[in-house]
């Protein structure tokens, strides 16, 4: 008969039987997801059997050099009124923040006339421009000028663009820059104004810098959205962008529905590589603001050996 040490050792040494789980099964899933790539499957099917789609058409267009013109000029277009929207939303958002109450107003004002009317409304009036002022003059009234333009002899349909999308992007951008520097804590303001900074320094040096992490998402939703609002400029009109191009050239074949699926194509390839880069931007930015590791901080921590540091 075993003694009691002897069963004690045996008794330890067993371990415990294995535990069966079993996955949850979702059969609801399933079904949902079979239905849906049905309904995508017959969708496909018809549109490429439809003739009235003018499939060959569609390929014929879809790599012509004045659309591929256009597509560039549309980026041009997006790329100008951003950075006026950017410039003059990061001025509107530290004027609505500052203690002057003249500033404040301003901004206010601004914002409320430029989000409160619809943006092809104001692309008409800039296309009216130079209906509304013959000329513009700055001087000393009745005394010498010292710059004049004539804008009846102006044909900048694309500077107009710019403007009339750039100025009404900034009332927006404002608002998320606003929104930005309001997440920042307000600890740090006054931690940078114990340190002696002006009220200039701390927004530039302590403030701005913090609030990237919240102005960088909704921004690039903003580049995504003025690609495609390019596509109003034609109330100047301007017809060199992208989809006055596809327009010009279905008027004359009368063939818009191959035409306007070759710009939609366009569109969606451009508005496809801008997220793939606000992907990577908002990672960047995200750096700290999260406590999962990273692919490349994992593989940091692999090599560092039991109680040693990292090389």
């Amino acid at each position: 008969m075993p003694d009691s040490d002897t069963e004690f050792t045996s008794g330890a040494t067993e371990l415990p039987a294995p535990i069966r789980a079993v996955p949850l099964r979702h059969p609801g899933r399933w079904i949902a997801a079979a239905i849906l790539l049905a309904l995508l499957g017959l969708f496909l099917y018809g549109a490429a059997t439809n003739p009235n789609y003018q499939w060959n058409v569609y390929r014929q267009y879809l790599g012509d050099t004045r659309i591929a013109q256009g597509a560039v000029v549309t980026l041009e277009l997006t790329v100008a009124a951003m950075l006026i929207g950017v410039v003059l939303g990061v001025l509107l958002a530290v004027m609505r923040l500052s203690p002057n109450p003249v500033l404040r107003i301003v901004s206010w004002a601004y914002l409320w006339l430029f989000r409160g009317t619809p943006v092809y409304v104001q692309l008409v009036f800039w296309g009216l421009f130079p209906s509304l002022y013959k000329a513009i003059a700055l001087g000393i009234p009745f005394g010498p000028q010292f710059f004049h333009l004539d804008v009846q002899n102006l044909s900048a349909p694309f500077l107009f663009a710019m403007l009339g999308l750039g100025l009404n992007e900034a009332a927006y951008m404002a608002e998320i820059m606003r929104a930005g520097i309001d997440s920042v804590g307000e600890g740090q303001r006054e931690a940078s104004i114990a340190l002696g900074m002006s009220w200039g320094q701390t927004m530039t040096r302590t403030v701005l810098p913090q609030a990237m992490r919240v102005i960088i998402p909704p921004t690039g939703n903003e580049v995504i959205s003025m690609l495609k609002t390019t596509s109003l400029v034609a109330a100047l009109p301007l017809t060199t962008d992208l989809y006055g191009r596809a327009r010009d050239i279905y008027a004359a074949n009368f063939k818009p529905i191959p035409l306007l699926l070759v710009a939609a194509t366009w569109y969606l390839v451009i508005t496809s590589v801008l997220m793939v880069g606000q992907f990577y931007l908002e990672r960047y930015f995200a750096k700290g603001a999260t406590r999962q590791l990273t692919g490349r901080q994992r593989r940091a921590l692999a090599r560092i050996p039991d109680g040693g540091e990292l090389e």
